[in-house]
């Protein structure tokens, strides 16, 4: 009987351990975490995705995401930005976009989508990035709201260079 049952374990582990081992990691640093809101936002996102899983720490700014190819992994980070969140790639083969459709270009206004604001800190990580750029004056970001407006006299792209060194990212709106 005790052979019986470690044979059953050690078949076990021969089966369950190739199948880990071709897992796919990828760990994002200086994403931006707050609070339980911004994990659970994270958890959601990448829950969209067949096969991949995140486990997010907000102590240290770090989403993990896990899959089955890197395939998945690239669709868990594209999931991730589109909630709006934005970090570093520990693994090159994983790229973050940071396309936004901003123009590089001096603009006045700017309307900014998509980008994750479930809370105050979320929203005092946003004024404090925007006030690292030169020109802008005033913003009307809030807790939950789908877009808000940039303006003073600023160039666009710099908006969301600070915003993505914050960790989050959004869209350009139309």
């Amino acid at each position: 009987m005790k052979n019986l049952i470690i044979i059953s374990a050690v078949a076990t582990l021969a089966l369950v351990l190739p199948a880990r081992a071709g897992e796919v990691s990828v760990k994002l640093s200086e994403v931006h975490l707050c609070c339980q809101g911004c994990v659970k936002g994270v958890e959601k996102a990448v829950g969209q995705v067949a096969g991949a899983t995140a486990s997010a720490s907000q102590d240290d700014g770090t989403v993990t995401l896990t899959g089955p190819d890197t395939k998945t992994v690239q669709s868990a980070a594209d999931a991730l930005v589109a909630a709006g969140y934005f970090g570093k790639s520990s693994d090159p083969a994983v790229k973050i976009n940071s396309r936004t459709g901003a123009k590089d270009a001096k603009v006045k206004s700017l309307t900014i989508e998509g980008l994750h604001l479930c809370c105050g800190k979320c929203v005092k990580a946003v004024n404090t990035a925007l006030g690292e750029v030169h020109g802008v004056t005033r913003n009307t970001a809030a807790k939950g709201v789908k877009s808000f407006e940039v303006t003073g006299d600023f160039n666009d792209k710099e908006v969301f260079t600070a915003l993505q060194k914050a960790g989050l990212t959004g869209q350009a709106g139309k």
